[in-house]
């Protein structure tokens, strides 16, 4: 069984951040493992600009901003196999795989960095009635099989959710020469970017229907037509509100879903409301050595943030790698110099106990213990739906922690909260803020240490 320091899962913008980060932290055996024909994920389908602002200060495609992070793995010589599925991860780290290359094969890993993105929600998942006609399709799909495949799905199209890449499409479409007649969503607010609502809709002049749903799709062989209707505060379909609108493409934006199986299958804590892993300030989850980034922790609206959790990701898992090493150092010296004395013994010389190496793997073995015990909460109230992470070690944390989160619904003239136990340490207003916009507030380490007995970290919305 082959072993590698750091194995990754997933080649997309996390993995290959991920990757970039640990091998200039100083970890030289990393093996990425991806799925596709090729690296770069989702980013090699949006050729659409917008990508980049943050991280290279310039405006690129998605597959410029892959192509940048490929070149420095490929620059660092990173190792990587493509067309590879991975099939299980133990909990002691052992990455079962296949290609048609090696068979099934296994890595043992030191550490275990999950990347593997997320997956669109399906029309399965959205219970609307009718027959299961040809032209269906995710936004997402939709997407590839135009910009990467050469294929126009249809000519008349409705667009069911209001998600950043059913916003893009409806634009790209368009300007294929398909007629985009609506796009309709079940919230009343929308689920992306507020610059896509302008760019994307506004500038195109497609309608927006909040609060909208299907109700109907008709068509057996093919989508001839669909109904949407209003609905209510339980997103009830309201009775006389029905507009029928005949198309021959349906594409569907209705949400992202992290790919998690392989986390839970090996035993990772999951998040009951970003269906991600639970993670530190280190991004590791609750078993050890095992760390998440990226799309596959919670859904992020830039990919600019991906990568800048990612490389956080990277680093963590260099450093655990790096502590490993040493603790396993000072133990086998420590075991050395154990049987040196029982040898000693036996031919009736006084043992020479080394007490400094010793007490030294000792050490080691008792600061990982203490800081995986003192662990402080980050809890998301009053508007704030989840944080990442969701628990902090503020001994460990780096002198300033990002916390990422989302809101609940849209808040206008509102204020970001941040409470030590019962003491505000942070009250900053915001006019306006929305479900599709990733927030933050930074926890500085100079001030949680001024709080020995922390018990919890709150983050909500107050209101003026």
């Amino acid at each position: 069984m082959k072993t590698y320091d750091i194995v990754i899962i997933g080649g997309g913008p996390a993995g290959l951040s991920a990757a970039v980060s640990a091998r200039k932290s100083g970890i030289e055996s990393i093996l990425i493992l991806e799925r596709d024909k090729e690296l770069g994920g989702i980013l090699n389908q949006c050729i659409h600009n917008g990508f980049g602002l943050h991280t290279f200060k310039e405006e690129l495609t998605g597959p410029e901003y892959a192509g940048r992070f490929i070149e420095q793995v490929e620059e660092l010589q990173i190792e990587y196999r493509l067309h590879t599925m991975v099939m299980d991860i133990s909990r002691d780290k052992v990455v079962t795989a296949m290609n048609s290359t090696d068979g099934l094969f296994e890595i043992k890993a030191g550490a275990v960095i999950l990347a593997m993105g997320c997956r669109e929600r399906s029309r399965g998942a959205l219970n609307i009635p009718g027959y299961r006609p040809a032209g269906i399709f995710s936004a997402g799909t939709a997407q590839r099989l135009v910009n990467m495949e050469g294929f126009l799905p249809g000519r008349k199209v409705v667009i069911l959710g209001s998600g950043d890449i059913g916003l893009i499409m409806a634009r790209r479409m368009t300007l294929e020469g398909a007629q985009v007649q609506v796009v309709a969503e079940l919230m009343p607010y929308s689920g992306g970017l507020k610059r896509n609502i302008v760019q994307c809709l506004d500038d195109y002049g497609i309608p927006l229907k909040l609060s909208h749903t299907v109700v109907e799709i008709r068509g057996r062989e093919r989508v001839e037509g669909v109904t949407l209707a209003q609905v209510d505060e339980k997103n009830r379909p309201i009775p006389g509100t029905e507009e029928d609108y005949a198309c021959d493409t349906l594409l569907l934006s209705v949400g992202l879903i992290p790919e998690n199986e392989l986390s839970s299958g090996m035993g990772v804590e999951l998040s009951r409301v970003t269906s991600g892993p639970v993670v530190n300030e280190s991004l590791e989850t609750n078993i050890e050595g095992v760390f998440a980034c990226g799309n596959v922790l919670h859904v992020h609206d830039l990919v600019d943030f991906v990568s800048e959790e990612a490389a956080a990701a990277g680093r963590n898992a260099a450093r655990y790698v790096q502590e490993a090493g040493k603790r396993a150092k000072l133990q086998a010296a420590a075991d050395e110099a154990d049987e040196a004395d029982e040898a000693k013994e036996r031919s009736g010389e006084q043992a020479d106990v080394e007490e400094d190496t010793r007490s030294g793997a000792k050490q080691g073995a008792d600061e990982a213990a203490q800081g995986r015990r003192q662990a402080v909460e980050i809890r998301a109230v009053d508007g704030v739906r989840y944080t990442v992470p969701s628990r902090i070690h503020v001994e460990r944390m780096e002198d300033i922690q990002t916390v990422r989160f989302r809101v609940g619904g849209v808040y206008k003239n509102c204020f970001v909260s941040v409470y030590l136990d019962e003491e505000r340490i942070l009250h900053r207003k915001r006019p306006v803020m929305a479900p599709g916009e990733m927030e933050d507030v930074k926890l500085r380490k100079e001030e949680l240490l001024k709080h020995p007995d922390l018990k919890t970290i709150t983050v909500k919305l107050e209101e003026i």
